[in-house]
């Protein structure tokens, strides 16, 4: 068995390994092993997206917690960053979450969270795997009692309207929200509804096969389109999970995680809520927003994609401020983990407090410009193992200079090679990620 956790946790095809039955259940097996190891009550809060998988992936947990004498609470639906904040509240020695993010529906995963709320460590992941190729007998499936609590939800949606409590709205705002038919889809439109913000929710439907189905971040075109037409102040696209969120500006500009950067860290500069000059982004963020930063005063930290990375390093630094420009935002002293819908009031109150649209906010912020092109491969092969792969991104990178920027890289989640390029020539870039995506493609592609 290869490695089962990515950089998001363990992410594949529902019901094909290892997202099958029985390796599902030593999961949780394995996960309340640790936990006695490390002297830890075994209680498990587990939560879950939309997706049709979901329900007996999480029968299947329950049956491996119980197999090793743990006890699971079933929370339901629920983002994945509620599972964050309520583990490390609620003094569970861990908490799962049981979604594939962004991808389709028919894709599922499972993510893992320590006591403290955080993502749980590399040597824990490790030792779960171990764990699982010792333990590999057939675990025939039987029907467990799942019945989640939704008190859970009204503590989360409690902790979120708590964080906005301090903001005096001027006047109405109106907002649409994109839940993505996934786990934002029930509670963002009543968490803005119950602070007075007139909410219009689109793909808040989910029937377990349309999540992030031509919706949420990954689309935003339909969202844009009605901003404009309902005259909104501001739009906001979240993920399946609900941990990213996007936005679209009064105008109708499609807006990502690098804004939310340059927003909040102004904001929070002005403000006195910075703890250390330094913002964590990661690679995959515009040369344009380490830019706007430093102008600012502060430093922008890149680390590797993934929001571990991110956290890991604002920790590190005492930052209290990171992210992706996927959308992930993560506010340290509120939550350790990504959380599209207090990233929404984060941004909401910027707007409330300086009296201006989105598009004012974002203005000082000149992004490069970018392309982004996914290449599927049949296996994930160390690029250096190939001259002529690393001749051509070495040409790029020369012909790019201090103007511009590339990173390929891998995905943690998907069978796909990443290549980023941005430079000050938006027809060169598209040629070089061409050039570079043929020659990718010729060694490594499916």
């Amino acid at each position: 068995m290869d490695r089962l956790f990515g950089t998001d946790g363990i992410r594949a095809v529902a019901g094909e390994p290892p997202l099958d039955y029985s390796t599902i259940c030593h999961i949780g097996a394995a996960l309340v092993s640790l936990l006695g190891e490390e002297k830890l009550e075994p209680r498990v809060l587990i939560g879950r997206d939309t997706r049709e998988s979901g329900g007996w992936i999480e029968e299947a947990l329950f049956q491996g917690i119980a197999r090793r004498d743990g006890t699971a609470v079933s929370s339901g639906v629920i983002p994945t960053s509620a599972i964050s904040y309520l583990t490390k509240k609620h003094g569970f020695s861990a908490g799962i979450v049981i979604s594939a993010s962004h991808n389709p529906f028919e894709d599922n995963g499972i993510k893992i969270f320590s006591s403290r709320g955080t993502k749980i460590p590399e040597a824990w992941e490790r030792k779960i795997e171990k764990a699982i190729k010792k333990d590999l007998d057939e675990i025939s499936r039987k029907k467990a009692s799942v019945s989640p609590q939704e008190s859970f939800t009204l503590d989360y949606m409690k902790f979120l309207k708590d964080r906005f409590s301090h903001v005096a709205l001027k006047r109405k705002i109106k907002v649409v929200l994109d839940c993505s038919n996934g786990a934002s889809s029930f509670i963002a439109p009543r968490v803005f509804s119950d602070l007075g913000i007139e909410a219009i929710a689109l793909s808040n439907s989910p029937d377990g096969k349309n999540i992030n189905a031509g919706c949420g971040s990954l689309y935003p075109q339909t969202l844009a389109r009605e901003v404009a037409a309902s005259r909104a102040d501001m739009g906001i696209a979240y993920d399946g999970d609900a941990d990213r969120a996007i936005w679209v500006d009064e105008k109708g500009r499609i807006l990502n995680g690098d804004h939310t950067l340059f927003v909040l860290s102004r904001y929070m500069k002005d403000k006195g809520l910075l703890k250390s000059d330094y913002v964590v982004a990661t690679t995959m963020s515009n040369i344009g927003l380490e830019k706007a930063i430093e102008e600012l005063g502060l430093k922008l930290l890149r680390t590797q994609v993934g929001d571990k990375y991110v956290l890991e390093q604002m920790m590190r630094l005492k930052a209290n401020l990171g992210g992706e420009q996927s959308g992930h935002t993560i506010f340290l002293d509120d939550c350790p983990t990504g959380d599209g819908i207090l990233t929404s009031l984060k941004m909401l109150e910027v707007m409330a407090a300086e009296d201006s649209p989105l598009s004012v906010l974002v203005r000082d912020f000149k992004e490069f410009p970018q392309t982004l092109v996914n290449v599927r491969v049949a296996k994930k092969v160390e690029f250096s193992r190939f001259p002529e792969i690393m001749h051509t991104i070495k040409k790029i990178e020369d012909s790019l200079g201090e103007s511009g920027r590339l990173n390929v890289r891998y995905s943690g989640t998907e069978p796909v090679a990443r290549i980023m390029i941005e430079g000050d020539d938006s027809g060169k870039i598209n040629d070089y990620s061409r050039q570079v995506a043929d020659v990718i493609r010729k060694y490594l592609g499916d």
